[in-house]
């Protein structure tokens, strides 16, 4: 017989969390207090690139995010099969471009030991680059060409994963104003704004760049801060950028929609989700420089988001104690669309008494200390 488990935060975290529980023959009980995917998960540009993402070494999270990466054709396929909705999925491969030569063999140094861990990348120059990408700059000297990463349209996902939650039999309660943790270490109750009182047999916080309220009622550190991304997108009837775009300024994108997407700047904000006109101009700044015609575009559309960062990068995932009462899932910055399939096999394993792998380890939420 499956446990109940109550999950504190809707967002994509969250929902796949409850999809994956839901699916193994638990309970899930989904807690929001405004409404689900109403906050980091739809403002994000939803690309899938753990390899471009992650440009110093093979550590941990890159293992992680290249594992979530393995798993998302399943994991897409289950998503469209339950809820009976389309979302866009591109294997458009990525480029991560270079405009001078130390810029270079920074890409060739990364593409060493990439390869060592599955790649296919390659470097491309000159008439090989700019086949790929006609439009790019002639200023830009190379790019890490990875053919195996992927993206997709955010906001059709985080539809489509919350109706496969319905349907597969997820109880949710939304717009609660507030919640508040009665009781965790004997059984778990959660209460919300109104004095409605939720029971199950454990408790899963999902609750994103808000993780850190938690801090007193569960007496651990919880570094967990909002870093506001900015967003902006182009009309683009044709498509102009055929794969995603990487530099160290920022990336583009683009959607079967027609839209062209830059992202993302970002500032230390509190809680603030207001685009900035400083915000939106250092897009613009590079992304005109990586394709000049950009420069005579002006974006039809500008958002902003809060990543859920951690003091040291790594999000917050596994129990909080022995008991495994209480599951930390929170913390992912950037990273939440790309892990959303392997945090929940990871909850679900956990839950099903299957031994988490060693790397898990490097993400456990009491690592920190006061």
């Amino acid at each position: 017989m499956g446990e109940t488990v109550v999950i504190m935060g809707g967002g994509v975290i969250g929902l796949s969390c409850a999809f994956e529980l839901q699916r193994r023959g638990h309970q899930a009980i989904l807690l929001e207090i405004n409404r689900c995917g109403g906050q980091a998960s739809g403002a994000a540009a939803g690309m899938l690139a753990p390899f471009s993402e992650n440009v110093e070494g093979p550590d941990a999270f890159f293992h992680l995010g290249k594992e979530s990466l393995r798993l998302y054709p399943g994991w897409r396929d289950a998503i469209r099969s339950i809820s009976g909705r389309y979302f866009e999925y591109s294997d458009s491969g990525s480029l991560y471009i270079a405009y001078h030569e130390a810029d270079r063999l920074a890409l060739e140094g990364r593409l060493l030991w990439q390869r060592e861990h599955g790649s296919s990348g390659v470097l491309l120059e000159g008439d090989e680059l700019f086949r790929k990408e006609p439009l790019l700059s002639r200023q830009v000297k190379a790019a890490l060409y990875t053919p195996a990463e992927s993206h997709l349209y955010a906001p059709d996902y985080v539809e489509a994963l919350e109706h496969a939650c319905r349907l597969t039999g997820v109880h949710f309660h939304e717009q609660l104003g507030g919640l508040e943790v009665a009781e965790w270490r004997d059984a778990v109750v959660v209460q919300a704004k109104d004095g409605r009182r939720f029971g199950g047999d454990r408790l899963l916080v999902c609750t994103g760049a808000w993780a850190q309220e938690l801090e007193e009622t569960l007496g651990i550190r919880i570094p967990v801060y909002p870093i506001r991304g900015q967003i902006c997108a182009y009309e683009a009837e044709i498509n102009p950028v055929h794969h995603m775009v990487f530099s160290n300024q920022g990336y583009l994108v683009s959607k079967e929609n027609g839209t062209l997407v830059c992202g993302a700047s970002e500032d230390v904000a509190g809680f603030d989700t207001t685009v900035t006109e400083r915000g939106i101009e250092r897009l613009r700044n590079w992304n005109k420089q990586a394709f000049p015609f950009l420069a005579e575009q002006t974006p039809f559309h500008r958002w902003a988001g809060l990543r859920p960062s951690t003091q040291d990068g790594y999000p917050l995932l596994g129990p909080l104690e022995e008991s495994g009462r209480v599951i930390m899932a929170a913390g992912h910055y950037r990273n939440g669309i790309l892990l959303s399939p392997v945090t929940a096999k990871a909850v679900a394993d956990y839950i099903d008494g299957i031994k988490l792998p060693e790397m898990m380890e490097a993400f456990a939420p009491g690592r920190f200390t006061y």
